[in-house]
């Protein structure tokens, strides 16, 4: 239920996207020139928005392979329509920001002026008023949409209470947006909303909300995130392409060097090398796969089949590319794009060792996921390793289809609040099948707690604004499953005990040289 709340923020928040009055002139015409610096010309005159997610020009030549060049404009020819979709996401989230922003601190003022959370501002001004959907209501509406829901009514009943629910809580939010918005003063300072040109340009305002400045810096800082992401995407679809056209000329040399066509080097080294996939080895994949295959072996078999064989060739392509790269020259000039350093807040969180540790660990984690269980070993066993040198910081972020995890974070920072908050977080790691809160409040009394300072504490809700801000810092950092992990600020994409501990040694490697932690 409180993780609900925070997803009616974010409705709340897009809610109050109604048109902004008069924009200043002088402004607009600012604006006119900035924008102009954002667009890139094509052929026929028409322009391209800049999705300034774009941080290193593409090299010229992007592989040497055995000394033929594989230029970029042939990588890009391939993948060019796919990248200007990913950025598209870019441009179109920078147009919506600016308007979340200035939303998102009218409602933080409003809260702070009422002297209450934002959790219950949300709950006076739109739960509270919201009737809940009768079974009537859910009939009515399943008869009206029966032939796309396609399932008994039965079956789709809490799905449709649901659906109804969060569309009356939406009305009720647009109309609290709307009484927001009138009562603020907010001036819009520009027609568009564009990346920055320079470092200098990072300081423009492009709104005031209260006499508060809302700068480009604020957009784009906001945007990280989702502007790695789309620069990681990019950088997979170049790199998979450049990676075939190495193969492929790799392939064309191998073949003119033994005098032969491709296609019969391919069934030479390759096609020779694929086994048949036998009914036996179709039937033990279905037995190891049949919860999620749906169906029964006989119904599967010739699909199955032909996918394990689809397998067979492609394990047998990628070997025999294998062999040729490494009989021969190769190149490459692409590089994968630099994870932003993020300043990640450690005030008030639970914490392993020293606070003046070169290396500081951040991990977002659900007390009921099966995989920070696996995790969390691991990263003690670090901060023991590093004595004096790694810190572990842990903030909360309960997944929603956990409907456990909320409350017992609420539980975890109640052992925190008495000392025990990792006597405590390991019972629960141990027990993620039974997180109710009769089995949390009884997992207090195993790690002997004061049950009446701890109960009192669970059952008023007393920490559950800390989680929310737990979770709010998470997603604005992109955080979107757990274990999330962030090591002096930058998020870590492999998370086992050998990566981890190579990233370390590179930290401390760079804290010797004067690096800093990118905490607070």
């Amino acid at each position: 239920m409180r993780r609900r709340f925070l997803i009616l923020a974010s409705i709340l928040i897009v809610s109050m996207t109604a048109a902004i009055a008069q924009t200043n002139s002088a402004a607009g015409r600012n604006e006119q020139t900035s924008t102009a610096s954002t667009k890139a010309a094509l052929p026929g005159g028409e322009t391209e928005e800049n999705c300034g997610c774009e941080n290193n020009k593409l090299p010229e030549v992007l592989a040497v392979v055995g000394g033929v060049r594989i230029a970029a404009g042939e990588i890009e020819a391939q993948v060019k329509k796919r990248v200007v979709e990913l950025q598209r996401q870019v441009i179109e989230a920078r147009k919506r920001e600016l308007d979340l922003q200035i939303n998102s601190k009218l409602l933080e003022a409003e809260a702070k002026k009422r002297g209450v959370s934002t959790i219950k501002l949300i709950e006076e001004e739109i739960i509270s008023k919201v009737k809940g959907p009768t079974d009537a209501e859910a009939q009515a509406f399943y008869d009206q949409n029966k032939s796309r829901i396609r399932v008994e009514f039965k079956d789709a009943k809490s799905d449709i209470i649901n659906y109804l629910r969060n569309e009356r809580e939406r009305e009720e939010a647009q109309k609290f947006a709307e009484r927001l918005r009138a009562a603020a003063q907010v001036k819009v300072l520009t027609s568009s909303v564009t990346p920055p040109a320079n470092s200098a340009d990072r300081a423009r305002v492009f709104a005031t909300v209260n006499n508060q400045p809302l700068t480009s810096a604020d957009i784009e800082d906001s945007l990280r995130p989702l502007i790695f992401s789309v620069q990681e995407q990019v950088y997979n679809l170049r790199r998979r392409e450049l990676d075939l056209r190495i193969n492929d000329t790799l392939l064309e040399q191998e073949a003119q060097k033994r005098k032969m066509t491709t296609n019969a080097l391919l069934d030479a080294e390759v096609g020779s090398k694929i086994k048949q996939v036998t009914e036996t080895e179709a039937r033990a994949f279905y037995d190891q796969n049949k919860e999620r295959l749906g169906g029964d072996f006989a119904q599967l078999k010739e699909q199955i089949t032909r996918y394990l064989q689809e397998r067979e060739v492609r394990n047998a392509q990628t070997a025999f590319a294998a062999q040729l790269r490494r009989a021969a020259s190769v190149q490459t000039f692409l590089t994968a794009p630099e994870p932003p350093v993020y300043t990640i807040s450690t005030d008030d969180q639970p914490s392993l060792g020293s606070s003046t540790a070169p290396v500081t660990i951040i991990e977002f984690t659900d007390y009921q996921c099966p995989s920070c269980a696996a995790t969390q070993p691991v990263l003690e066993r670090l901060v023991r390793e590093y004595d004096g040198r790694v810190r572990l910081v842990v903030r909360d972020f309960p997944l929603e289809q956990h409907t456990d995890a909320f409350k017992a974070a609420e539980a975890a920072e109640a052992a925190r609040e008495q000392g025990k908050y990792w006597e405590y977080v390991a019972l629960l790691m141990r027990n993620q099948s039974s997180l109710g809160v009769p089995a949390l409040k009884e997992y207090a009394t195993q790690a002997a707690l004061d049950r009446r300072k701890f109960d009192a504490a669970l059952d008023s809700g007393k920490f559950s604004e800390k989680v929310q801000r737990d979770i709010r810092d998470g997603l604005r950092l992109g955080v979107g499953a757990t274990p999330t992990i962030f090591i002096n600020g930058r998020r870590v994409s492999e998370i086992t005990y050998e990566s981890l501990k190579t990233i370390v040694e590179m930290v401390l490697k760079d804290a010797g040289k004067g690096g800093k932690a990118a905490q607070r």
